[in-house]
Order: structure tokens, then sequence, then C-alpha cells
């Protein structure tokens, strides 16, 4: 089932939806409009007045600032009067039982926790707007709550039938679709028991129900409220209701949360479920029920994401043997961001691709993807960006990011490109499991009532980012959940020379597996590399030197005192962007014994130096090869090999081919590990 509203997902379901639940909020919110009262003719005229006094809307203040820059004007012209000069958004429905209670769906109250632009309140047909007063009653799992407001409307209240009759004609009566409270019939038709374990019965009822009916009254014949309109059924035509016996028989002065939810995490195929359990004191008001309830809501979520972690920790990337595949894989150089995730055989592999790049000014280019829940950027910084600034002024990164035409405001027909979100409202760093330092920012987009979270970690030519739009109850769910998924970002680093003496000047910038790593570029006579694990270098006659030069590093996950850490296991290096002439080093690790017969024939090949690593040219295409095993350091059957590699374009002699290997290989010095 689902409520009616289209909200539910943003406190029934975890961050697993978050995307699609911000789509929700972007496709209601642009729905929301008129005020306007219509009513079933089958209803007895002497009683719609009443009905309509006692049932009003639930608004959310529209923001008044808006801290978003647009290509062009907003055409707010292109909007119904209604709409476009409407202070509030609807959410819901509430209604009147008298002595200053109120009743909605506890969903559509949940809308409103963590709001970017003020409390939820209620609207009459007149578009007067009461301001909320206290939280007297909330039940999680049974979807309602009762409060009281600041301001007596002075309405008649609706009265109650406890006991309404099977198949008798009922009343949905809610703000259907934002354009305000309507009256429509049907039949009361059966009763269900509530999913987890029957501990009461939703009323089923085929009169309808649209988006913004949730917490609306069901009323029976003669008017008076059976039940409180909550959900409909994903899979037939029949809408759900709450009997308002188990709202005036629900604990007094007391909010209670005792509801299974499942909690998911992207990379992971196995959900986490438990109870959310909790309860806090009533009344309060409107600003401490949120507070408290963020606080248990977020602290439950923290739990299931360390039992999540806890319960599959021995096979979590990188323990497990499904994860051999990675960590013994011949290594390959990837600039686009990629996520490990866990497949449904037991493996762990790479998810995520570059699907679009828009380029920039001066050599740069925004490349993008989406995996799960998360859309993964690479961001190259054009040329003539200083990378001191570019590092430290999030608001260009982000106004970069959406020149690609990333975000847009749907007004009318017409989407509109947002080009700046203007500064981050939180700025904060991040330290991950592979000590990589991240930086973490949050915008916000009041007009949906959304956050961006962006967690951003510079490379040697940009960014790479992994970014995350969600309603903002849910920001600190996508804060928790991103920094879990750090542990399974992989990305390389790649950049011209130029770039990279900018970005290893910042130590900040560095993460701990490039700390202990001497990089020495001396343009046009020689370029070294010493790490604790090999050191090497070359001259200019082997490659010529520029700034312009493109150096990767790959990395890769080896065991190092008992732990796994990120250590480079690639290093190549290129005269330009395009051209094919490279020289590389790499690592390489015996596989182990569950891996199949390719990896042990690659081994093999390493081990005895078979070709193409006996040091003997050969052509490949229009370009020429050659590559050689760096002898072990030690005796005994080796754990791991490296191997350096000479190309270039064109034909040459075997005898040249076998100099500059040379060049590259003498003095070639591997450490101990």
């Amino acid at each position: 089932m689902r409520a009616i509203n289209g909200w539910a997902g943003t406190v029934s379901t975890r961050t697993g939806k978050l995307l699609h639940q911000a789509w929700l909020v972007l496709v209601a919110l642009m729905a929301l409009g008129a005020i306007g009262r219509v009513h079933a003719e089958s209803i007895d005229p002497s009683k719609v007045a009443n009905i309509n006094a006692a049932t009003f809307e639930v608004v959310i203040p529209k923001a008044v600032d808006d801290p978003l820059t647009y290509e062009k004007p907003l055409p707010l012209q292109l909007l119904p009067y209604q709409e476009r000069t409407d202070k509030y958004f609807s959410i819901g429905t509430a209604f009147a039982l008298g002595n200053n209670r109120y009743v909605t769906a506890g969903h559509v109250l949940l809308v409103a926790v963590g709001d970017l632009t003020g409390p939820p309140a209620l609207r009459d047909a007149s578009g007067h707007v009461y301001a909320i007063d206290k939280i007297e009653k909330f039940s999680l799992q049974q979807d309602f709550v009762v409060f009281s407001l600041k301001d007596q409307p002075g309405t008649t209240a609706l009265a109650t039938n406890t006991k309404p009759a099977l198949n008798s004609v009922v009343y949905a009566v809610g703000n259907a679709l934002g354009t305000g409270v309507v009256i429509r019939d049907g039949l009361y038709t059966s009763d269900t028991p509530e999913e987890e374990n029957g501990r009461w019965k939703w009323m089923r009822f085929s009169a309808a129900a649209s988006p913004g009916n949730s917490g609306g009254p069901l009323l029976d014949q003669d008017g008076k409220v059976i039940g409180v309109v909550l959900m409909k059924s994903a899979n037939e035509n029949l809408n759900y209701a709450l009997p308002i016996s188990e709202v005036l028989n629900a604990s007094d002065n007391t909010a209670v949360m005792d509801k299974q939810l499942s909690y998911q995490l992207d990379v992971l195929d196995y959900d986490q479920n438990a109870s959310f359990k909790a309860q806090f004191p009533l009344p309060a008001s409107y600003a401490d029920f949120s507070a408290n309830y963020l606080k248990l809501q977020n602290s439950f979520n923290e739990q299931q994401l360390k039992a999540l972690l806890q319960q599959q920790s021995a096979d979590l990337f990188p323990n497990g043997a499904g994860s051999n595949r990675i960590l013994h894989d011949s290594p390959q150089l990837s600039f686009f961001p990629t996520l490990i995730a866990h497949t449904g055989s037991g493996q762990w592999s790479y998810a995520g691709r570059e699907l679009n790049r828009v380029p920039l000014s001066g050599n740069g280019y925004i490349a993008s993807g989406v995996v799960g829940h998360n859309f993964l950027i690479h961001l190259r910084r054009p040329d003539d960006m200083k990378a001191d600034a570019f590092y430290d002024d999030p608001k260009q990164m982000m106004d970069l990011v959406l020149k690609t035409g990333f975000w847009y405001r749907q007004v009318g027909p017409e989407k509109i490109k947002i080009t700046s979100l203007g500064e981050p409202t939180t700025k904060d760093d991040y330290t991950d499991t592979w000590q990589r330092h991240w930086k973490v920012f949050v915008w916000p987009e009041p007009y949906i009532n959304a956050q961006i979270v962006v967690f951003a970690l510079p490379v040697p030519d940009g960014y790479a980012i992994m970014m995350r739009l969600n309603p903002a109850m849910t920001t600190h769910d996508s804060l928790i959940d991103m920094k879990a998924l750090t542990t399974f970002f992989n990305v390389d680093y790649g950049g011209s020379l130029a770039q990279w003496k900018a970005f290893l000047a910042d130590d900040t910038l560095l993460p701990q597996s490039l700390k202990n790593t001497r990089i020495d570029i001396d343009y046009g006579k020689r370029f070294s590399y010493d790490s604790d694990t090999i050191a090497f270098n070359y001259p200019a006659s082997l490659q010529a030197i520029t700034p312009d030069n493109m150096l990767a590093v790959g990395f890769g996950y080896f065991p190092n005192n008992g732990k796994v850490s990120l250590q480079a296991n690639y290093i190549q290096l290129r005269l330009n962007v395009t051209d094919p002439d490279r020289i590389s080093v790499r690592r390489h690790v015996a596989p182990s014994a569950d891996l199949d017969d390719n990896f042990k024939e690659a081994w093999g090949k390493l081990l005895h130096k078979q070709h193409p690593y006996d040091g003997v040219a050969y052509n490949d295409g229009d370009e020429m090869d050659i590559a050689t095993v760096i002898d072990p350091s030690s005796s005994g059957t080796p754990a791991e090999l490296y191997t350096a590699f000479y190309g270039t374009q064109g034909t040459h002699k075997p005898d040249e081919m076998k100099a500059k290997l040379d060049s590259l290989t003498q003095g070639f010095k591997i450490k101990s590990h």
C-alpha cells in the first residue's frame, strides 16, 4: 500500500528510495494549487456546510527567498493564478473533532519535519491559516496525529461513529490533488488486518481518493467520522482508512513508534529489517515534536546501518572470497568513479559507468553516471581555474556541474535550467576507511523542500563526486549512507603533470596512500617516482617531460600489517591525452586458489617472463611495445611482481626499443612490503 498523498515514503521506507521520493516531492508540489470546494451531489446538502467548515488543508509555507539562480527569469505567468499567488503548498487534509482537537495522517505531518521553509499549519475555506499549538497524540504505525491549534477557527466539529456497518455508503473527504476539498462517495467494503501482526484492522472503501486526500475524514451517510483516509492499494481499486476508534482509544499524551522498517545500502543485495520502537511524552510544540522524532529516527537508522554492515562483516569488501577477483585482478585505470557492489552470485564487482559527458571551457568536462540512488560524477577542472581557489570554492564547483543542465525547475510546460545553488548551507570534511579526504556539502532546494548532498573527493584534475537529491527530512540518512559508501567508492587519480604539481602542493588533499610518495617533476630533464613499495625514474630522452604529460596513478587493495590498505598498483605516463606513447609500471598479485584458470594463466606468464613480458619488442597495430618483469627483490616464489612497459607510435628497431626499456628499468627498486 502507499500513502494517498505520495509522501509516505519519507517515513515508511529507507533512503533506498530517496531519488524516487524526491521525484514524488517534485511532482506533488508542482501540482498543488487552488482551495476551491466542490462536493458530491449524493450527500445530504444540509450537512455539506458543516463538513466543509470542519475540514482543512494542511499547508506549509513557500520559501520567501530563493537561493537558486536560473538561466532566465522564471516564467511564473505560465502557472495557474492560484498556484503562482498562493503563499503555501498543500500537503494533505485534516479535520476537527472538537475541544480543540484536530486529526491528520501521521505521514502528512512528517512531510514537514525538517522542512526548509516553516512549520505546517491548517487553512480553512476562506484562506485563513491557523498555527499548530501542541502535538497531543501520534502513532507512526497507525499513521495518525492529534493536535491543537493556537487560535480556534470557531467551527463545528465532526461527530464520530465507532461502529460503522459494512457495505454502507461512505464519503471520502479531502484536499484531492491539492485543488481543494472534495467529497466523493463509495462503499465501506471490508476490513483487513494490518500487515505486521494484525494489531488492528484497516477499513477498505471504494470512494475515490487522490494525492492530497491523506488525513481527511471518511464519513458515514450521516456525515459522522468513521475513519482517517490514509492509503490506497497498488493492486486494486480500493482505498484504506484507519478506524476512528483507534484514534480515540489511543494513549493520550504519547508519541508511539512501533513499525517494521527495512534498511538498504546501494552496494548490498540484502536488507536489514527491524522494528522502529520508541516513545516520547506529549503534548509538545511542533518544533519539539520534530526534534524528538528526528533524533529517534536518526538514531534508529544509524543502528540499522551498523547492524547491516556487522551482519555481513566477514564477507564485506575487501573481506571474504567474493572480493578476490578485485583484489587479484590485473589492474586497470578508471578515472570515472565506480562503486564496488555485491552481486547475487556472491561476488564483488565494479558498478557504474560514464553515461554522459559535457565539455567545459579550458579542456574541462563533466562526466556523469548513476549507481543506485547516487549520481557519480568526474569533474575535470578547466585549465584557467587556479587549483587553490578551485578546491576551496564549493559554489564554483557546483556551478560547473550545473553547466551540464543537471538540475532544472519545471514551471508549467517549461524546464528552466538552474545555473547556481549559491553557497552550501553545510561544509564538512570526512576521512574514509582508505584515508581519503572528502569535502561534504549540503545545498537546499526550498521550492521542493529538498536538499542536495555532495561528497567530493579531490583528485589531481578536479573532483570525483558522489551526489544525491533527497527530501529535507532524510538528509541525515543520506549523509550516513554516503559515508558508508565511501568504503566502496573506487577511483584512480589522473591529470596533467601541471595539475599534479598543484595537487601535490596541498597536503590536505592527498590520500594517505600518496603522502609517503615523492613525485619529482623536472620539466625537460627527469621524472622520478618514489613510494614505500617501489622507486623508479627516467630521463627526457625516454619520453619528453612537459606540463601537458598525463600522469595516472591507479590504486588497488593490499594487505598491510593485518589490514587491507589502498596502495598504488599502476603508474602510467603519456605524452598527452591523445598520444598513444606511454610508459607504465604495474603491480601484480599472485591469484588466490579459488580464482579461475584465466588468473592462473596470466600469473604463469609473469612468473616465466613469457610474451609479452619477455623484453622483446613487438608490433601492436600502428605502434611498437615492449615489456618485462622486474626481478623480485627476494628469492623464492614471489607473492607479487612488477612489470615495466614502453610503447610508442610507428616502427622502430628492436635494439632501440630495448634501450628505451632499459632506461626505464635501470635503477628500478622494489622495496620491502
